[in-house]
């Protein structure tokens, strides 16, 4: 029987308040066989985002679980970085302490510093793909994604000042990537640079096709109109990571209420297996966009994660993680097929 290129992994950003050790002993303790630990779970102990462990303590700690390293997530602080120009508070809950207080160019600068250095810890470690999303970077008149069409006028154009913002923001930290031969993984979601398909082709364009301009794929995002599919098909070249999420729509429930209550809102994350999502036909166009070989000639690894990132507006966290890390070890990672169906008929 051929081997499974897949394993079960697990996203860290949902458990911060566990720390690495305590994570990685959840993961290991719930069958993952891998783990995607957040940024903020690497940092020194109250060095509040100036220090992070050194890459052979983060290293040590994924031996002493038996945990292969499926990357980092780093959605927050890139995030901050793209989006402090706009003054936003809604960044404050992931901003370290020190500088939640500073003006939005002393933010942006401490996070392009931050993640420099987080960089540099990746490639100590080997680590080579970075899943993350940019932030806002053509405002928050553009993130509503409200067809008014009035993105230009006199004396202003949001678009090309978008694309000018974007390529002049991000330019040290692509560059840096490239250099350490870093992915940097977007993860194509409501409120960021790329919410769409076309829209991280865009951002690829304008920055003249830069490599290091990735995509981490998840399914549950697509709740607007574009079909995971299609999504995907049309960025697959890219996708260098992947997460497994699930989601429901309530019919007949507006999607832009403005509900702080999860419980109540249109579109609601759900337990893996009951979802809206068919997620074995989401792992098959993973395999048929090659995402598994891409992951692991990058990565030097013999099979790429399928990273869990469960969330439930109803069930308790953990319990959805380690519900999930086991559906996808026990449905996903399939051994893969060698040939078509059709080679052993008449034999």
């Amino acid at each position: 029987m051929a081997n499974a290129i897949f394993h079960s992994s697990i996203e860290g950003a949902q458990h911060g308040p566990k720390g690495l050790d305590s994570f990685l002993a959840f993961a290991r303790q719930s069958g993952g066989a891998g783990a995607q630990p957040s940024n903020y779970m690497l940092e020194a102990d109250g060095s509040d985002g100036a220090k992070f462990k050194s890459a052979q303590e983060i290293k040590d700690a994924f031996e002493k679980h038996g945990l292969k390293i499926d990357g980092i997530s780093a959605h927050c602080p890139f995030w901050l970085h793209t989006s402090a120009w706009t003054g936003t508070k809604t960044g404050l809950p992931f901003t370290h302490g020190p500088m939640q207080s500073k003006s939005p160019a002393e933010v942006e600068q401490f996070y392009e510093d931050y993640l420099l250095r987080l960089m540099d810890t990746c490639a100590e470690m080997g680590v080579k793909i970075i899943p993350m999303f940019f932030g806002v970077a053509f405002g928050w008149e553009m993130a509503t994604g409200y067809p008014w069409g009035f993105w230009a006028g006199p004396g202003y154009d949001l678009v090309k000042e978008g694309q000018e913002r974007f390529v002049g923001k991000t330019a040290k930290l692509r560059a840096h990537a490239n250099q350490l031969g870093i992915y940097l993984a977007h993860e194509i979601h409501p409120g960021t640079a790329a919410m769409c398909a076309d829209e991280f082709n865009a951002l690829v364009d304008i920055c003249d096709g830069d490599q290091c301009l990735g995509v981490n794929a998840d399914p549950s995002h697509c709740w607007e109109g574009e079909h995971w599919e299609d999504r995907f098909l049309k960025v697959g070249s890219r996708v260098y990571g992947c997460h497994v999420k699930n989601f429901v729509v309530r019919p007949n429930f507006p999607l832009r209420k403005m509900e702080p209550n999860w419980q109540n809102r249109a579109m609601q994350f759900t337990d893996l297996s009951t979802g809206d999502i068919n997620l074995t036909r989401y792992t098959e166009l993973m395999i048929s966009v090659g995402y598994p070989k891409r992951y692991c000639e990058v990565m030097g690894t013999e099979s790429a994660p399928l990273v869990v990132e469960a969330e439930s507006n109803f069930r308790d966290g953990d319990a959805t993680s380690t519900d999930g890390i086991a559906w996808v070890r026990d449905n996903l990672c399939f051994p893969i097929a060698q040939g078509s169906f059709e080679d052993a008929m008449g034999a």
